[in-house]
């Protein structure tokens, strides 16, 4: 576990593709896709926070503390991102780091937080975005705290492009492999549930026997 870094789920995006609604609780293998999330992510890290906009009382159920964007027409997941630098240096003045995921993501490594921590050690930037079979993946990322008057600067003149913001700075990349299916496969539309369910029931069995095997 990073003891000094909080990770923060980005659940405020609109799911146009998914026909609106909150992804993070559609269901794969019975059980939301959050919770799948959550019982990778819980090792990793000493804290953790939502950020999503409007009744924080659908997630009641996870007793995790619920940040709203602070700037207005959902500005994208860069908001979310700063509203989760806010909440660390107002309520865990301990915690230098935020580690950024999307909700929708089920299947993160285990490793996520150290090798997010590595890549950014190694390259000696200030930030660092997970990268699998050579695409980046800029919203499931490394953020100091210190940077959160700089993006909020950024924001509030328009910027709305995380790589473009974080090349300005300085950005690593943490390398994960895509096989035998990609950790940062994320739902996005209806058809991927089908996908995550499968990758989900394939995993799950190859873990009882004690061996992950690349899917057909």
């Amino acid at each position: 576990m990073r003891a000094d870094t909080l990770a923060v789920i980005l659940a405020g995006g609109l799911a146009r593709r998914m026909g609106g609604g909150d992804k993070p609780l559609r269901l794969v293998a019975g059980r939301p896709l959050l919770d799948h999330l959550l019982d990778r992510l819980r090792p990793q890290v000493p804290a953790m926070v939502l950020n999503a906009n409007g009744d924080p009382a659908r997630f009641a159920a996870y007793g995790l503390p619920v940040v709203a964007d602070t700037l207005p027409d959902h500005p994208g997941p860069l908001a979310g991102i700063l509203a989760a630098l806010d909440h660390a240096a107002a309520a865990h003045p301990g915690l230098p780091w935020v580690v950024s995921l999307t909700g929708d993501a089920p299947f993160i490594p285990e490793d996520l937080v150290a090798g997010l921590h590595a890549a950014r050690e190694a390259a000696g930037t200030p930030l660092s975005c997970a990268r699998s079979d050579g695409q980046t993946h800029p919203p499931i990322g490394l953020w100091p705290v210190s940077l959160r008057g700089e993006l909020r600067a950024a924001l509030l003149a328009g910027e709305r492009k995380i790589d473009r913001w974080t090349a300005r700075h300085g950005c690593a990349h943490a390398d994960w492999p895509a096989e035998p299916f990609d950790p940062f496969f994320n739902a996005n539309a209806p058809e991927d549930l089908a996908e995550a369910e499968r990758i989900a029931s394939h995993w799950a069995a190859h873990l009882q026997a004690g061996n992950v095997a690349p899917i057909e």
